[in-house]
């Protein structure tokens, strides 16, 4: 593993655990984070990208192992939400920095955005925390979560590994100026996710409506 100084920034935070422990660092650390624990799961794995590049990793390895970890600990959180509710959620969640207020404020976020949300809950953060909390308290079918949220770890992946294995150490300066364009981002993913919605629940409706009008000819 290469010395802490090759990572820039932000990322020399988790260097040390990544150098010592390396795929089970990334494994554990996304994991954890993703049901609820505020880990630095996202910066690991860019840095295990960025190593990768670097020869010193294997790209692949970084990404199936964060796509595993991401899903593995987004259902134990859907557990831990359905089977214990709020209620245990605000009685435990304090020993991991989930307080009832920081929850309920992805409650309405949530609310607000639909099922959907998370796909687009991986790049959010507090969100990609606790999405799969949430979706187990509102009872969302398994099914469905377990659809939603492969399809947003694999982007989540998808996009950060493939972009800090390109860029490398330089992806530091980007995300910085990135960063001042985050909400122009998030606003134009929830038009998309809202036009698809209203696309779908449109189409579904219409469906209906001829199902019904094919039902009343049969009757007469």
């Amino acid at each position: 593993m290469p010395p802490s100084a090759d990572l820039p920034g932000f990322l020399d935070s988790v260097a040390p655990i990544l150098d010592r422990w390396g795929y089970l660092a990334i494994g554990g650390v996304i994991g954890v984070e993703s049901f609820g624990v505020p880990a630095p799961g996202q910066t690991i794995m860019v840095a295990a990208s960025i190593y990768a590049g670097a020869g010193r990793m294997n790209i692949w390895f970084v990404a199936v192992i964060s796509f595993v970890a991401a899903v593995v600990g987004d259902n134990i959180g859907y557990w831990i939400g359905l089977r214990g509710g709020r209620k245990a959620v605000h009685r435990w969640g304090k020993y991991i920095f989930v307080t009832p207020e920081r929850l309920e404020r992805a409650e309405k976020f949530f609310a607000r955005r639909g099922n959907r949300i998370i796909v687009v809950a991986r790049f959010i953060d507090g969100l990609r925390q606790l999405n799969g909390v949430i979706a187990g308290i509102t009872k969302m079918p398994w099914r469905t979560f377990l659809l939603y949220n492969a399809i947003g770890a694999a982007l989540w992946v998808g996009w950060w590994c493939t972009v800090a294995h390109l860029l490398g150490v330089h992806i530091v300066k980007i995300m910085a100026h990135a960063h001042k364009y985050t909400w122009v981002a998030f606003v134009v993913i929830a038009l998309a996710v809202g036009g698809y919605a209203f696309w779908h629940v449109r189409y579904i409706r219409r469906r209906r409506a001829r199902l019904a009008a094919t039902v009343e000819e049969s009757k007469a």
